[in-house]
């Protein structure tokens, strides 16, 4: 669980090479720019959004209720 692990490129993880297919994010290149880029998921599995490093959590809470 905390092993490092790749998040772009050939040897991402499955996890975050399947996040990076459903939310492609915005740009040229899917590649998550830096920490804290977050993905936020429904109760369905499905990803809904991605934001930025510089996004705040407070600022994804409003969302959240719609998915609960």
């Amino acid at each position: 669980m905390f092993a490092k692990i790749e998040v772009n490129g050939d040897g991402a993880c499955d996890l975050y090479q399947w996040l990076r297919s459903e939310q492609p994010g915005e740009g040229e290149t899917s590649d998550i720019a830096w920490n804290f880029e977050k993905f936020l998921v429904n109760g369905s599995g499905e990803v809904v959004a991605r934001f930025g490093p510089t996004t705040a959590p407070e600022e994804i809470a409003a969302q959240l209720d719609a998915l609960l």
